[in-house]
C-alpha cells in the first residue's frame, strides 16, 4: 500500500512539473499594424502577429484579439496567447518568414 501511495505521489508530481513547464513557455504576444484604412490595418496587424509567432517558434492558442485605437482606425494591435513548440523560423521583419 505504501508503494502504491508513493507511486501515485510521484505520478502527480511529474504531471504538475510538466504542466508548469508548459505553462511557463506561454506568453501573450502582441503585434502592431498601421495603414491608411481600417481593414488594411487589421490585416497588417494579424499578419504581423502570425509572422512574429513563427519567428519565435510559437503556436497560438485561443482566439486572436484585435483592437484599433486611433480615431480613424488606422492603427491596430493584435494579440494572442502562444506557446513555444518549434524552432524559430528565419524572418526579415514582421512580414517575411521563410519556411522550414
Amino acid at each position: 500500500m505504501r508503494s502504491l501511495k508513493l507511486g501515485l505521489a510521484a505520478a502527480a508530481m511529474i504531471c504538475a512539473v510538466s504542466a508548469t513547464s508548459e505553462a511557463a513557455d506561454c506568453a501573450r504576444i502582441t503585434a502592431l499594424g498601421q495603414n491608411v484604412t481600417h481593414d488594411l490595418a487589421v490585416l497588417f496587424s494579424e499578419n504581423a502577429l502570425k509572422n512574429v509567432l513563427a519567428g519565435q517558434g510559437r503556436v497560438g492558442k485561443g482566439p486572436v484579439r484585435t483592437t484599433c485605437d486611433s480615431p480613424n482606425g488606422t492603427t491596430c494591435h493584435s494579440s494572442q496567447v502562444a506557446c513555444k513548440v518549434t524552432t524559430p523560423k528565419t524572418c526579415i521583419g514582421a512580414w517575411l518568414c521563410f519556411p522550414g
